[in-house]
């Protein structure tokens, strides 16, 4: 938030100045006064969004084996594509976990031998037609389960042991591979990390991040004051602090219906998605503004809005008296659009009438 009041300030200030700039090129003095002249002009009121240039798609990696990393295959800023290999993990199992997984391996051998056994003697009495078919039913049973429980627990081991495992159903890797197209935009851990693998109680560590460098969108906040004047499908122009001489153009896609409060303020988020820009690179992390032209004025009558003096509802200007000697005169007019430096003058002055300023008041 405080970058984006820095940043609007700065835009607020090399207004003001260019205003002044411009006063002053086309002011003179009358009576004794210095005065601008009113002229035609344009005035375009602008909505102010504070954000940065992101991915429109970015993942975490994780992995789903605990262990360390033996081996990292990427480099930030590599590009990758489905399957590439990122990471390989290597099982570290506590002394305590070893020894119990391979001793559930020799109890689930064994007690798949004893069903074995049971299962061979009742398939000889069914052949002879001395077996209940009750008995041999559970016989099935129970060397069916047995053989579950073996395999669950070989299973078990070899995740353990190697990291991997591969069946009917699931194949388990040691291997971490991409799960997308993008390009590599952090590594996360390094070579003999720890790692912690992603469950359905746990979020596991984290890996690298990858995303679509392709698709960069705009990814902001909007004033509370702004939003309801903002809809999707409106051009943006996009500053970049790193690119200041850089054109990027944009249209809103996105505008949060819920609100958020940072530092006192009432703020919703807003997307917009970049337009195809030549000679300009971007990279995502970028600090940005997205200036948004909501109404505009062309070839009108303007005055800089500091000669105007707003009380009680009523707008109104100083223009040079008659004589030489006279004061000012005060002029009821009418504004209409204004964008925080200059005015629209609606009704009350014609063009190159000439209004009084007054230099600022000193404080004491």
């Amino acid at each position: 938030m405080r970058k984006g009041l820095i940043a609007t300030g700065v835009l607020v200030i090399a207004a003001g100045a260019a205003a002044v700039l411009y006063s002053k090129s086309n002011s003179s003095k009358t009576n004794g006064f210095k005065t601008v002249p009113v002229a035609r002009g344009s005035v375009v009121e602008k909505a102010l969004a504070i954000g940065a240039i992101k991915p429109k798609r970015e993942i975490a990696v994780k992995s789903k084996i605990s262990g360390i990393v033996k081996t990292s295959f990427r480099e930030i800023g590599d590009k990758v594509r489905p399957g590439d290999a990122l990471f390989e993990i290597l099982p570290d199992p506590t002394p305590m976990e070893l020894t119990e997984a391979r001793r559930e391996a020799e109890i689930a051998k064994n007690v798949f031998d004893q069903a074995q056994k049971k299962y061979d003697r009742a398939r000889t009495l069914k052949d002879q037609g001395i077996v209940a078919t009750q008995d041999w039913d559970q016989a099935e049973k129970d060397i069916q389960d047995a053989q579950i429980r073996l395999s669950l627990a070989n299973e078990r081991l070899a995740l353990i042991e190697k990291g991997r495992v591969k069946t009917a159903l699931m194949s388990v890797e040691s291997i971490i591979r991409a799960p997308i197209a993008g390009t590599v935009l952090e590594l996360l851990v390094n070579e003999g990390d720890p790692v912690v693998p992603l469950t359905s109680y746990q979020a596991g560590t984290a890996l690298t991040n990858l995303a679509d460098m392709n698709t960069l969108v705009f990814k902001g906040t909007v004033d509370e004051i702004d939003v309801g004047k903002l809809h999707e499908g409106m051009p943006t122009h996009i500053k970049i602090g790193a690119l200041p001489e850089a054109k990027v153009e944009g249209k809103i896609y996105k505008i949060s219906p819920k609100s958020k409060t940072a530092e006192g303020a009432t703020l919703f988020d807003v997307e917009i998605a970049l337009l195809p820009a030549k000679d300009v690179v971007l990279r995502a992390g970028y600090s940005a503004n997205a200036e948004i032209a909501v109404r505009e004025k062309h070839d009108v009558l303007v005055v800089p809005e500091r000669l105007v003096t707003f009380a009680d509802g009523k707008a109104s200007v100083e223009l040079p008296g008659k004589g030489e000697k006279d004061p000012p005169v005060k002029k009821e007019i009418k504004t209409g659009l204004s964008d925080g430096m200059n005015v629209e003058v609606a009704e009350g002055l014609k063009e190159k009438d000439l209004v009084v300023e007054r230099p600022p008041k000193k404080i004491e």
